[in-house]
């Protein structure tokens, strides 16, 4: 394919995206998209279309969230106007259907690259939103855990006692698997925090045991190790509860990414972008047992 033909369809598919007011996603009009595709009857596309919408349900996905049935009325030769069938298409809608059209055709053999590439960046984008939130999320559960550390300390006057009551809200947490356990489970290296190495759901869960924790604590004046930690424990199984009722076993999730290698990377990555560092330093969490 010509470098020229390449760089006018390219710009042809970029005039073609619309995007939604209230959210800004972006997708097209099939009937945009039919002609820059090399269609000249509707009929013809609606067979490539039609195909498309049965590999989007084959792969798992929800055809009608990717294809959305419309319709909208254009204006006739004589001047009358009448409603005509389209579709608006998700990116990955627009991909399927180049998969599933004439790759003879130059300008489908174009839209399965441009749309496979498009996809990806939203990929690597979703990817990168994901990480900064689980990166949040260590760094709230790490202060969590500092307020609780704080708080045992200023009613016991000692600092042991936190390394105990956490170690029995992650046992109450994991269904009874302690954090040597879910360590060993999950493979964490010696000397690593278990939190560096959870999904960001079971991060979340700790640091909100923890708040429930630490509110109570000043709100019934606890101040003996056995009250606080069967407050630990009250908190950590309420929260354990609340996910395994919606189908989510802390214990039985997946290890997650060590946590300092996500925030070198993203570290690294906005670096060669020239930006200001935003993935935030993660605090020194207090040594596990």
């Amino acid at each position: 394919m010509k470098h020229e033909l390449v760089a006018r369809l390219h710009e042809s598919f970029e005039k073609i995206v619309q995007k939604e007011e209230s959210t800004g996603a972006e997708f097209w009009f099939a009937r945009d998209l039919q002609g820059l595709l090399g269609y000249a009857r509707w009929e013809n596309f609606l067979g490539v279309i039609q195909k498309a919408g049965t590999a989007c349900q084959t792969s798992g996905h929800e055809a009608a969230d990717h294809f959305l049935g419309i319709t909208k009325m254009v204006s006739l030769g004589s001047g009358a106007r009448r409603e005509v069938e389209d579709f608006a298409l998700t990116r990955y809608a627009c991909y399927l259907i180049a998969q599933n059209g004439d790759s003879s055709k130059a300008p489908i053999a174009f839209a399965q690259t441009y749309f496979a590439v498009q996809t990806r960046k939203q990929e690597l984008i979703e990817q990168r939103i994901a990480e900064r939130e689980r990166l949040k999320a260590r760094h709230k559960l790490t202060l969590s855990e500092k307020a609780l550390s704080q708080a045992i300390f200023e009613r016991l006057h000692e600092s042991e006692s936190f390394a105990r009551i956490r170690s029995k809200g992650d046992q109450a947490l994991f269904g009874g698997h302690t954090t040597q356990d879910m360590k060993s489970l999950l493979k964490v290296p010696a000397g690593r925090p278990l939190a560096d190495f959870l999904p960001t759901i079971t991060i979340k869960a700790k640091d909100f045991a923890n708040e429930i924790t630490n509110f109570n604590i000043r709100k019934d004046d606890l101040c003996t190790e056995p009250a606080i930690a069967s407050e630990h424990v009250k908190s950590s199984k309420a929260v354990r509860k609340a996910l395994t009722d919606r189908g989510i076993v802390p214990e039985q999730l997946p290890p997650a990414e060590d946590v300092k290698k996500v925030e070198r990377r993203l570290v690294a990555e906005e670096k060669k972008l020239g930006g200001k560092r935003s993935a935030r330093a993660l605090p020194q969490a207090e040594e596990e047992p």
